[in-house]
């Protein structure tokens, strides 16, 4: 009996060892191949941003009071150009002024409310306080130009503005060159002011 047990305690012995060899070889090739590191990702590149667009710089000039429309005070443009794109020569600007010279200021000014009330095209109000009014002023003779049934027209913030009035004969003869004027809707229509002679103002009309 003794000598049984010795066998069997040998066999199990012998088992449990076997079994821990095959266990940690196992275990061994398990851990080589767990030990070589995956091959690492190419990091993305960075996707380039388009760059921003420099802000444009603006034209408009300013010479104490707000000009539009690229108008500068010292340009020689003589009345600007017809609306052909044609510059005007200065002798046809100041002889087109001078047939649109009162003789009588006071007899052949007229309101609009003498004329019947303004009928023409009404400029929206948020372009209006943004482009006219005492605060937005101006040069005639640096804007496109044409003589109609003889008195001025010029364009101005995409509109035409047609006198319908003479102006003042005592004024000096070159004031559409020399004058900053602006345009006002005052009581009943539109008015062409100048900053040199407060308080007179000529009728216009205003179209596309």
């Amino acid at each position: 009996m003794p000598n049984k047990l010795v066998v069997s305690a040998g066999v199990l012995c012998l088992l449990l060892g076997t079994t821990a060899s095959v266990f940690a070889q196992h275990e061994h090739e398990g851990n080589q191949q767990g030990s070589h590191p995956a091959p690492a990702a190419h990091p993305a590149r960075p996707t380039q941003q388009p760059r921003a667009a420099a802000p444009a710089r603006s034209s408009q000039q300013s010479y104490g009071g707000v000009y539009h429309g690229n108008i500068q005070r010292n340009s020689p443009t003589y009345g600007g150009v017809h609306q052909s794109g044609v510059p005007q020569h200065q002798g046809q600007v100041r002889s087109g002024f001078v047939q649109s010279r009162a003789t009588s200021w006071n007899d052949e000014h007229h309101t609009w409310a003498q004329r019947g009330g303004y009928n023409g095209y009404r400029i929206p109000d948020a372009r209006f306080h943004s482009y006219f009014g005492r605060d937005h002023f101006f040069r005639i003779n640096h804007l496109p130009m044409v003589f109609v049934g003889g008195f001025p027209r010029f364009q101005y913030d995409g509109y035409w503005v047609t006198f319908v009035d003479p102006w003042p004969q005592d004024w000096s003869p070159l004031w559409y060159e020399n004058d900053d004027v602006y345009l006002d809707y005052t009581d009943d229509g539109y008015y062409l002011y100048s900053r040199s002679h407060p308080g007179i103002g000529m009728a216009v009309t205003i179209s596309f």
